[in-house]
């Protein structure tokens, strides 16, 4: 996630690298119409774009526009927290199912959206939060079992739950086991149609099976928030301790440059306040559990120069370097084309200091913390970009057919990747 970096655009210089679309492709995004519904208490920043036309139309067009009301009526038949509980994690594990489903061409695809949509898994996810925040009002439950419920909700709906790792059967059968990940989409008050191609990404991977040289290997994935506190709250410490120790090969991803591929060599331990989806904004450091043992940076492990190097499709593939830092004794940022050097302080990883950077320093920090020797680490995919003419949001234009072939083709380039990553690991 990056902020565009183009000749002469000083907001791009120091973050640099947040969502590389956003400064060339994206304008401010209309206001929702005045006869939006109300919302209910404690909707949230994210919960209330609901009531915009494009989400409405992407809940619509993919046929995802049924969930949260059947949810909520799941939840009104909930005579206790208990069964709260099952209904969102049975509701969240049967939307994350329904949009691989989609994705991957098994049963009808719904609408008039291309199958390998993220869209309408983010946006029908964001209705049954709201839905269960409204419930949860009514309920008389502790705020901490609202908490909980939604949690629950979150995680079994982004495939976090479901991310094992795989277990005794697929070694029997000589499966190697990939991790991959992806977010949603985000900076929606400029653009509210973006799509993210690694949660595209993570739906189309998501029980594959990879045919690599040295034999099969299976692919397990998850879509996270672009929300600091929950990276914050631990988010993806929880996914992946449990997935990680089974995992032969982990790769984090999120959108990046625009045309280009990036394989991030380091990452740092900085947030640099680039406001997330609840606009909410966080500079500091990475805060993590036994601060006092924080590295500055971590590293790929990830075979980045074969990666680079293997052809793997339309864009170009690149092995960053690139680190912003303080370095040791200095007061002042500088830019270093060939990584950190010894002592610097972090403030900006190859990925920027948002928040994919902040998941890929997470993931390795764990990988390093659980003395895991596998290979893993980050890659920025291009930018998800429309067709001419359609780059405005104001055309109000939801898809294009240039817009599903670049998704189409970034989804297959990094498939690629992840088996070249496989193979010469």
């Amino acid at each position: 996630m990056r902020l565009a970096r183009t000749t002469g655009t000083t907001a791009a210089g120091r973050l640099g690298l947040v969502l590389l679309a956003s400064a060339a492709l994206v304008a401010v995004a209309p206001p929702p119409p005045a006869t939006a519904a109300p919302v209910a208490p404690g909707v949230t920043v994210e919960e209330r774009r609901l009531d915009g036309d494009v989400p409405r139309r992407i809940l619509d067009d993919s046929g995802f526009d049924g969930v949260a009301p059947a949810f909520a009526a799941s939840l009104r038949g909930a005579g206790s927290y208990g069964q709260a509980e099952r209904a969102a994690v049975r509701h969240g594990e049967r939307l994350w199912q329904r949009a691989v489903d989609r994705a991957q061409g098994r049963g009808p695809a719904g609408g008039e959206l291309s199958r390998d949509d993220d869209r309408p898994l983010y946006w029908a996810r964001l209705a049954m939060t709201r839905e269960l925040r409204a419930w949860h009002a009514e309920s008389g439950l502790s705020e901490a079992a609202g908490t909980r419920l939604l949690e629950r909700l979150e995680s079994a709906s982004r495939g976090q739950d479901s991310m094992t790792g795989g277990g005794a059967g697929d070694r029997a059968k000589g499966l190697k086991r990939i991790v991959v990940t992806g977010f949603d989409p985000f900076t929606l008050d400029r653009d509210i149609r973006i799509s993210n191609p690694s949660g595209a990404l993570a739906l189309a991977l998501d029980g594959t099976v990879i045919r690599t040289a040295d034999g099969p290997a299976r692919v397990e994935t998850a879509v996270f928030p672009v929300r600091w506190g929950d990276f914050a709250d631990g988010t993806v410490e929880r996914a992946l301790r449990r997935a990680l120790p089974r995992a032969d090969l982990f790769v984090t991803v999120s959108q990046g440059r625009v045309g280009r591929i990036d394989v991030e060599r380091y990452n740092g331990a900085w947030r640099g306040g680039f406001g997330d989806n609840e606009n909410v904004s966080e500079t500091g450091l990475v805060p993590v559990k036994d601060p006092a043992t924080q590295p500055q940076w971590t590293t790929t492990t990830l075979p980045y120069a074969a990666i680079a190097t293997a052809g793997t499709g339309r864009f170009p593939v690149y092995d960053n370097t690139s680190v912003t830092e303080i370095p040791a004794g200095g007061t002042a940022p500088v830019v270093r084309p060939a990584g950190p050097t010894p002592g610097s302080a972090a403030r900006a990883g190859g990925g920027g200091d948002y928040l994919s950077n902040e998941i890929a320093y997470r993931a390795t920090l764990l990988r390093d913390r659980l003395g895991l020797d596998i290979p893993g680490g980050h890659v920025h995919t291009p930018v998800l970009q429309f067709g001419p003419g359609n780059t405005d949001p104001a055309t109000g234009t939801v898809s294009d057919p240039v817009f599903v072939q670049n998704r189409l083709d970034i989804t297959e380039q990094l498939r690629t990747i992840v088996r070249v990553a496989a193979e010469e690991s």
